[in-house]
């Protein structure tokens, strides 16, 4: 597997279109997460998930494009430095939205596990045998309100 070159900066034109292209891929991204925020936000997951297909494209791009600032980061500042300056100021609302995105991502994984806690805790509920009197003990073979019956496969 042979690394690819990074691109090198050698004239003002080309440190502008460096800089373009990594604001025009982050400003991508920023409208991806912020859709894909919207919908999770409004409950529409499946909307939600569509909205996100690109990230991950859109990230790798930005991951890439971040790379070659990084690699031309003294030639950029000699021969863009407005540019440079426009990246940290788009980097830091970048850094916003993305911080949005996943409270809202994390948010609704919370919610998620606890409705799924809440639904076995009434399936484990509505299992329990009514009855009269104290309630029994806990089985010392594990067979507990949670666990089904024994099955055994004859046919292997």
């Amino acid at each position: 597997m042979s690394a690819v070159e990074p691109t090198r900066i050698v004239d003002r034109a080309g440190a502008e279109t460096l800089v373009s292209g990594v604001l025009s891929t982050m400003t991508a991204l920023t409208a991806v997460l912020d859709e894909e925020a919207t919908h999770v936000r409004a409950g529409r997951l499946k909307a939600g998930v569509v909205a996100a297909e690109p990230k991950a494209a859109l990230a790798a791009a930005y991951m890439k494009a971040l790379e070659a600032a990084k690699a031309n980061a003294v030639a950029l500042v000699r021969l863009h430095p407005q540019g440079v300056e426009a990246l940290r100021v788009a980097h830091r609302s970048f850094t916003v939205a993305l911080e949005a995105n996943q409270a809202v991502l994390s948010t609704a994984r919370t919610v998620c596990e606890g409705l799924i806690r809440t639904l076995a805790d009434d399936i484990a509920k509505s299992r329990m045998p009514a009855g009269y009197g104290a309630k029994a003990a806990p089985s010392p073979y594990g067979r507990g309100a949670r666990s089904g019956p024994l099955v055994v496969s004859r046919s292997l």
